[in-house]
């Protein structure tokens, strides 16, 4: 079955961070590449009437914007263009993303970040609150990554809090599909009560470390290169920043115990993180567990 990743596309230096990035994980993972604008609808508009000629306007700039991009898609990747109307661009996004069974989205950073880091606007928060598969949040200046670093490394934020599984798994499959190592960061000594004995703290790391390796040793593939890594430090803030990060390099990280199953809604932890990190982070949706009814 071929994988399928969307990519929200705007005729703006984010827009082409995101295709770029997506360009080089679908090279890497064999995907093919859906590159949508998405357009105010009808309904939304208060300024503009509806109007035929008005929107044949708008589908060919959207087309125009669109053959800007792809043009910089390598040969070797499988692309197709959408053009779609919506309430909101997010909206739009999921309602693809849904129709193609795609296995994430990608979207750029919002206006005003800096190189290297991640900035949310209305419509990421939009996709944090509302999708149900993967979302992958690129930072400024992604484009300027060579096209043939591909994906180095995937690492995964591992904590104690229900998802971790999940984050696993994804994390797991991404590092197949690439061809690549598989980082396992273990957060639990960043994420306890500050209150916590510093005894307890290190204790408590080393045990957590040891239970994310054997049940990665449990779960995943032989041939899987994985290791683990603990996080130090006194925030989630100081741990990221001492962590080394690989220009083709991806972090996973898992979704807020809030989010509703299958859905995504980025916690503290992972939106600390964000702030830090310099590469690409795929936030995934929480699964439905056994207790939480039927439909495992």
């Amino acid at each position: 079955m071929t994988i399928r990743i969307v990519v929200g596309y705007s005729a703006t230096k984010a827009g082409r961070d995101a295709v770029a990035f997506a360009s080089r994980l679908a090279a890497a993972s064999g995907a093919d590449l859906d590159v949508a604008i998405i357009l105010p609808s009808d309904g939304r508009s208060v300024i503009t009437p509806p109007d035929a000629g008005y929107d044949r306007y708008l589908r060919d700039q959207a087309a125009q914007w669109l053959g800007d991009a792809v043009a910089k898609i390598p040969d070797a990747v499988p692309h197709r263009e959408h053009v779609r109307f919506a309430d909101s661009f997010a909206e739009g996004l999921i309602d693809l993303a849904d129709e193609l069974a795609a296995a994430s989205i990608v979207v750029g950073a919002a206006d005003g970040g800096s190189r290297n880091r991640h900035r949310l606007g209305s419509t990421t928060t939009e996709l944090l609150h509302s999708s149900d598969v993967p979302v992958v949040l690129v930072p400024r200046g992604a484009r300027k990554v060579a096209v043939d670093t591909g994906i180095t490394r995937v690492t995964a934020a591992i904590g104690t809090r229900p998802g971790a599984e999940a984050v696993l798994d994804q994390a797991s499959a991404f590092a197949i599909a690439a061809g690549v190592p598989l980082r396992l960061l273990s957060l639990v000594t960043v994420d306890l009560p500050a209150s916590v004995d510093t005894g307890v703290i290190r204790i408590a790391g080393a045990a957590h470390a040891d239970e994310v390796l054997a049940a990665a040793e449990a779960a995943l593939p032989d041939a899987l290169d994985t290791e683990i890594l603990t996080a130090r430090g006194e925030s989630i803030e100081e741990a990221v920043t001492h962590l080394d990060w690989q220009p083709g390099e991806i972090l996973l990280v898992g979704s807020s115990r809030l989010a509703q199953p299958r859905r995504l809604f980025l916690g503290s932890t992972a939106a600390k993180m964000l702030h830090e990190v310099p590469v690409p982070v795929v936030v995934v949706p929480r699964t439905r567990t056994s207790k939480e009814g039927s439909g495992a």
